[in-house]
């Protein structure tokens, strides 16, 4: 089968991507045609280092005729309007997290993608359900573990950032820190599990990193059908533990661990369910090892959509713009100090 010809937008992040994909399944299903970016520099030089074509901007990239999917890895303000043109010209796309920071414009963009018959996948939510989130479904509907109840989940790493002028310095693209840049794969996990939110509010901090933004929060959330969450996420930890996301998942019947105590590196994670039988009330327990997580590029499934012309379903676009809804109200109460009723942004 035929590689695919990307050209990878916005080289500050997507560099690190090309490594990724290169190893995994993406290398083997596309080609590196052409790389772009506003830095001269880095453009030549990732250029160089994987022989694809240099562009200094995304309507020279998008003029080339041989490019057939973007994967397009700039600041997360303003991208609808960059998949718009991307998707206008016929090109198919890969970004990432968070997709937007407008939920209408994420939902008008993803529409026009499915009239345009274009395909348009990002890492969280990824258009597959991870193998966490399908253990987790199968256990509900096979122990019948009724309406969900709560979920604390945390993410934790040690950074020594400083300030660059980027947008992770800027309190209006990049607000509760820590929640936006690592939570949110938290926070699109929790909304396929638990459906729509409809409150937020956050706590945040700066204790160690030297940027003007956050760099400990905490996001509490109200789902519509009852349920609360926690998120905590935090820059100032360092115990060994790297990206450390430790889960507890209470449903009516049933409580879901996963990645509570520590484990050493290249360990998979490990999911437990701990249940009880209805009729002689005898606790049931079922453990899982998974692989896989939240956030990988699912470069195989980019492919055969974009080959087979799969448009994205109605619930995966849902999924999308929920996330982006507590992300808009997250932010509000990051500003206000208040709890915040999603929808209510004006």
């Amino acid at each position: 089968m035929d590689k695919l010809n990307i050209g990878i937008v916005g080289l500050r992040f997507g560099s690190t991507v090309i490594e990724e994909m290169l190893k995994g399944e993406g290398g083997r299903r596309f080609r590196i045609h052409a790389v772009c970016d506003i830095d001269a520099s880095k453009m030549k030089a990732c250029a160089r280092k994987y022989g694809a074509k240099p562009y200094g901007s995304l309507e020279s990239l998008l003029a080339d005729p041989e490019v057939q999917v973007i994967g397009l890895f700039t600041p997360p303000a303003g991208r609808a309007e960059l998949i718009d043109r991307i998707i206008s010209s016929g090109r198919d796309v890969m970004t990432t997290k968070p997709f937007e920071l407008d939920p209408q414009k994420a939902l008008d963009i993803l529409k026009k993608a499915n009239r345009l018959k274009r395909v348009v996948h990002l890492n969280s939510p990824s258009p597959l359900w991870h193998d966490t989130l399908r253990y987790i479904q199968a256990w509900r509907e096979k122990y019948n573990l009724g309406i969900p109840v709560g979920c604390r989940s945390d993410i934790w790493v040690n950074y020594h950032e400083q300030p660059d002028g980027g947008w992770y310095d800027n309190p209006e693209q990049c607000p509760a820190a820590p929640i936006f840049r690592l939570g949110i794969y938290i926070i699109n996990d929790i909304v396929r599990l638990f459906g729509p939110a409809e409150q937020v509010a956050v706590m945040c901090s700066r204790l160690i990193t030297e940027r003007p933004t956050a760099d400990n929060s905490q996001l509490s959330l109200r789902f519509r059908n009852g349920a609360i969450a926690n998120i905590f996420g935090s820059f100032c930890v360092d115990d060994s533990q790297r990206y450390k996301s430790p889960m507890i998942l209470n449903f009516q019947h049933g409580t879901i661990y996963g990645n509570v105590l520590p484990k050493r590196d290249g360990e998979p994670s490990r999911l437990l369910l701990v249940t009880k039988d209805r009729a002689s009330g005898e606790r049931v327990t079922e453990e899982v090892e998974v692989i896989g997580d939240s956030g990988a590029y699912q470069w195989d499934a980019l492919d055969r959509a974009v080959r087979g012309r799969q448009a994205n379903d109605d619930e995966y676009i849902q999924d999308i713009v929920e996330g982006i809804k507590i992300i808009q109200a997250m932010s509000k109460s990051d500003k206000t100090g208040r709890i915040v009723q999603i929808g209510d942004n004006e």
